[in-house]
């Protein structure tokens, strides 16, 4: 069954400000496997010009709430997850994310397209500190597959 088009354009934002912390920014560092001291040594971290650890451009996606911050679990969507395959993640940075700050993401569903049988869900996301400090953006891209509506011949 296609996706619900009546979704496209809907937004969400972060119920409660996403806390980076120093331990935050050092186990995703750890579990991506990079060792930059940046990531890791607050001294080196200061000594490069930042006032405290700074994380790893994908450790964004620690941020974004929920499933992706958008409806994909309210019925009216159609989004069945067992269908769901990941298609890509990218972040923009307006300026690297340190330890200390809030965050709030917002989420907003940007489009469904069908491509083959499948259909691609495309969510942009805007990272901002409680204090309205645009941080980054982003783009995450879901395939649904088997969904797309039956092309007319």
């Amino acid at each position: 069954m296609p996706l619900n088009q009546d979704f496209v354009g809907r937004s969400s934002v972060s119920p409660a400000p996403f806390q980076v912390g120093r331990e935050h920014i050092r186990r995703f560092a750890e579990a991506i496997g990079d060792d930059n001291p940046l990531y890791h040594d607050l001294e080196a971290a200061k000594a490069a010009g930042y006032p405290d650890l700074v994380a790893p451009p994908t450790f964004l996606i620690t941020v974004i709430p929920g499933t992706l911050g958008v409806p994909t679990d309210d019925p009216e969507l159609g989004l069945d997850f067992s269908l769901v395959v990941h298609g890509e993640e990218r972040f923009v940075l307006l300026r690297p994310v340190v330890a200390g700050d809030e965050l709030i993401c917002t989420s907003t569903l940007t489009g469904i397209r069908s491509v083959g049988t499948n259909e691609v869900l495309v969510v942009n996301y805007q990272f901002a500190t409680i204090y309205g400090e645009q941080v980054a953006t982003g783009v995450c891209g879901l395939v649904s597959r088997g969904t797309a509506p039956p092309r007319r011949q």
